[in-house]
């Protein structure tokens, strides 16, 4: 997928996730544990399909919704100029 954060973007481990900072906009956003796991493997290479699978297998009661979850989250990223690919 090519993802990485944008220049202006500081992300830093948090006890229950990780917080980004938008340094252009002094803005925090936090992400819980699951939003950090998705992130770092967005991060570190991998597509959202394996993402996907990884989670339902980790979650199986949320697996109905995992997928739409992992896209709205980088839809959320990508809309908050986050990310870049």
């Amino acid at each position: 997928m090519g993802l990485t954060l944008s220049a202006h973007v500081t992300m830093t481990p948090a006890d229950r996730g990780m917080v980004l900072l938008d340094e252009r906009t002094g803005r925090y956003w936090t992400m819980n544990h699951t939003g950090a796991t998705v992130l770092r493997a967005l991060l570190a290479g991998s597509d959202t399909a394996s993402i996907v699978a990884d989670l339902r297998v980790t979650y199986p009661a949320a697996s109905d919704h995992v997928a739409a979850d992992v896209t709205t989250l980088l839809r959320a990223l990508d809309d908050a100029g986050l990310v870049a690919r």
